[in-house]
């Protein structure tokens, strides 16, 4: 049995004979040679894709990355790693602190959404198997914004280079069908149209967190170095805004 641990992605490759220890590649390319003439978000789309993106595949990737780098103090993900970095916790320990914070309702939705997305079902058939089972529908609706205005810069970067295809389309057409159902917009939002244009470029949807966090750990890292040089530790939860709602004082039974 081949107990070797194995990865087509990176890997110290063997010099020519006569010549000692060995170089690092990603997918083939030495990443001395990457370093010198290759970008940092080419450099992903080579991680993720195996083949170096073309010039219109490096710009609709640059846009979704700057698209999730932060949205201010509210979100979970810069709040846990605040936190933490109030507390003392070194980079490492607070940027591990707000990738947590990231779950299904927090950029999550990028993942769940481009999954119904791919799955080669019409809007009327999506909007009808997620109402049904009383779920909400991923990369709709927001907190904040009644119309998401990341979304439709996203669409419109995608329509300009290229990459608004089959399944932008979907996601528009469930937006409209979600309005006649319920009576009311419910925006598609920047989680809804990453979704679906990572779905369009051809990636699998299992990456759709992984998209929001390579573009988010750049916002925790700068909210983490100002939490150190701007605040003073530690932070918590004003006394004025905690409310106990639980059983009244009682006496233990004699």
């Amino acid at each position: 049995m081949d107990k070797k641990w194995k990865t087509s992605i990176a890997g110290i490759i063997d010099l020519p004979a006569g010549r000692q220890g060995g170089e690092a590649h990603i997918h083939g390319y030495k990443v001395t040679d990457l370093i010198e003439k290759v970008n940092f978000t080419s450099a992903i789309w080579l991680e993720l894709k195996g083949e170096l993106p073309t010039e219109k595949e490096r710009a609709m990737l640059d846009s979704i990355l700057i698209s999730t780098i932060d949205n201010g103090l509210g979100p979970p993900s810069i709040t846990n790693a605040r936190n933490s970095a109030s507390s003392g916790n070194p980079m490492q320990a607070a940027v591990a602190a707000g990738v947590l914070g990231v779950g299904d309702s927090h950029g999550g939705a990028i993942e769940e959404c481009a999954r119904l997305l791919q799955m080669g079902i019409s809007a009327e058939k999506l909007v009808e198997k997620v109402i049904s089972s009383g779920e909400r529908i991923p990369g709709y609706g927001h907190k904040v914004y009644t119309e998401d205005p990341r979304a439709k810069q996203i669409f419109e970067k995608a329509k300009s280079l290229g990459f608004y295809g089959e399944h932008c389309e979907l996601a528009v057409a469930v937006e409209k069908i979600l309005e006649e159902k319920k009576g009311k917009k419910i925006p598609i939002n920047v989680d809804g149209a990453i979704a679906a244009v990572i779905s369009d470029m051809g990636f699998d949807y299992r990456l759709g967190k992984g998209f929001f966090i390579i573009g988010r750990v750049v916002g925790l890292v700068a909210h983490i170095y100002e939490e150190w040089v701007r605040e003073k530790p530690f932070r918590r939860i004003p006394d004025g805004e905690i409310e106990y709602d639980g059983t009244p004082p009682r006496k233990l039974p004699s």
